[in-house]
């Protein structure tokens, strides 16, 4: 199966619509097994990769920038630079995390130059096709959060600041394009503006969660970015495992959700949740499918997303979720997916 590329956004960048996620290269996965996964995503017709500089999970101080370096390492014994999209992220405002900057990771001029370049050392490679902004400087409802809180305000740098800075590493040729993560409608207008204010490139994709436990990208966003030619980035397909249904056979069974501590994810173990992922696993089984392949499936047929990030801890994984491309949803699924959605609405956003 060789997979056609897709323009990303209004950039010139040309994608698979399946992309390699590597968070867990670093921590459930050995440098071994990473060089493994890239090698074999680039077998099955996958070109893009997508990693951060806070990578892997879970964030610590002593693994932080190890999953880039095996991307880097990969790179550089295969030397397939050429052959592929790299997509890294610079972290914003801390969250805690004052192991990068020292916790000084406001999206302003000095950070976002000394992430580029740290990311640059790390991959060892001149450029970096797509950067993206990981989560945003102002307060904003992300990971978990369902309502703006005025409350939350903070000093923050400003869009116009960030975007000034990107356009500046544009013209360097250290990135070719860049985008956002984690945003908003808002926030995605806002970064239209001031790119058009500055006579700037203009963001080419936006990095949001998207699943069949959390479909908040449609309620808005999904008509910003067609209108605006943003193009989506899927994360986390699969709600951090609950969608594979192995948490439905075994609560313990093991995975992000049971080796890490449960506030790393707080949305996807919510009662809501398990109780949404049951009714897709007994769907997708009574319909002679996996859970992992109906919820990827539905994904990937998605009109407004780009490109669908997977990540896996095995090779056997990566295969079924590459394999799911080729799964087609009919019409009574769909309809009965809607159905479940309409009762169980977005319990993991």
């Amino acid at each position: 199966m060789m997979m056609k590329t897709i323009q990303l956004g209004n950039s010139e960048l040309k994608v698979s619509p399946i992309c390699l996620g590597t968070m867990t290269f670093g921590e459930q996965n050995t440098e071994a097994q990473a060089h493994e996964q890239l090698d074999y995503a680039l077998e099955r017709g996958i070109n893009f990769i997508d990693t951060a500089e806070m990578y892997p999970v879970m964030p610590r101080g002593e693994t932080q920038g190890r999953t880039e370096q095996y991307i880097g390492s990969w790179l550089k014994k295969s030397g397939k630079r050429s052959e592929v999209v790299l997509a890294t992220k610079v972290a914003g405002p801390s969250r805690g995390m004052n192991w990068i900057r020292n916790g000084e990771n406001d999206l302003n001029e000095k950070n976002i130059r000394s992430a580029v370049e740290t990311s640059l050392q790390r991959l060892q490679t001149d450029y970096i096709d797509l950067y993206q902004l990981h989560w945003p400087s102002r307060n904003v409802p992300i990971f978990g959060q369902k309502q703006f809180d005025p409350s939350l305000e903070r000093t923050c740098t400003a869009v116009s600041e960030t975007v000034a800075v990107l356009n500046a590493l544009v013209k360097e040729g250290k990135i070719r394009t860049f985008g956002v993560s984690n945003e908003t409608s808002w926030g995605v207008s806002e970064f239209i503006k001031q790119a058009e204010l500055q006579g700037g490139q203009r963001i080419a994709s936006i990095q949001n969660a998207y699943n069949l436990v959390n479909r908040s990208f449609e309620q808005g966003l999904d008509e910003t970015c067609f209108r605006e030619k943003v193009g989506l980035l899927a994360y986390s397909p699969l709600a951090f495992g609950q969608l594979s249904g192995k948490y439905i056979d075994d609560a313990s069974a093991h995975g992000r959700l049971t080796i890490f501590p449960p506030t790393w994810s707080p949305r996807y173990m919510r009662a809501s949740v398990f109780a949404a992922s049951k009714q897709y696993t007994e769907l997708a089984r009574t319909h002679g499918m996996t859970p992992a392949q109906m919820a990827l499936a539905w994904c990937y047929s998605r009109w407004f997303v780009a490109s669908t990030i997977i990540g896996a801890t095995n090779l056997d994984q990566l295969k079924e979720n590459i394999d799911a491309w080729s799964v087609q949803l009919d019409e009574e699924v769909i309809k009965q997916i809607n159905l479940i959605h309409e009762k169980a609405c977005n319990p993991g956003q």
